[in-house]
């Protein structure tokens, strides 16, 4: 087995995975005006599929740092995607041939014979009549139901 040398050299590499890591919350080419008061800046709206989706959103300088600050790290913590053995499309293929390469033992996993079923009681009223709910089915994590709740009202 042989390593193949990244594409453009370690220099490459590191450029383009800079462009991930070192990414801010807000360009300054998307902001428009500010002053103590405002701030405006240029946002993309995904919902309009034609047309002008760029759009100017105007906050108070408060709000708008608030909103920023959502984005920054603390210290110590790094902004980086999954890639390469971690990758999704992949991830469990190659978890599971790096524990038998490394002769670790293989992930438990949950068996559903095993696993005691707990009876669930549910104190909620219903939000429609104010009845009390029953359970119609119950499905562990990453199970798909096999039935489908009736919308509320309000989605609909």
């Amino acid at each position: 087995m042989f390593a193949l040398h990244p594409f453009g050299g370690p220099e490459a590499v590191l450029a383009y995975l800079s462009r991930y890591t070192h990414r801010i919350a807000i360009s300054n080419h998307r902001l428009v005006s500010a002053d103590a008061d405002t701030v405006a800046f240029r946002w993309k709206d995904y919902r309009i599929k034609h047309g002008e989706r760029m759009k100017v959103m105007r906050l108070a300088t408060h709000e708008f740092i608030r909103r920023f600050l959502i984005h920054v790290l603390p210290h110590g913590f790094h902004r980086i995607r999954h890639y390469g053995l971690m990758a999704s499309t992949a991830r469990k293929t190659n978890i599971a041939k790096i524990r038998t390469l490394l002769g670790a033992e293989a992930a438990m996993q949950d068996d559903a014979s095993t696993t005691e079923i707990m009876p669930l009681t549910l104190r909620e009223p219903c939000p429609e009549c104010g009845g009390a709910m029953r359970i119609i089915e119950t499905f562990r994590r990453g199970e798909i139901p096999r039935s489908r709740a009736p919308p509320r009202k309000q989605a609909a």
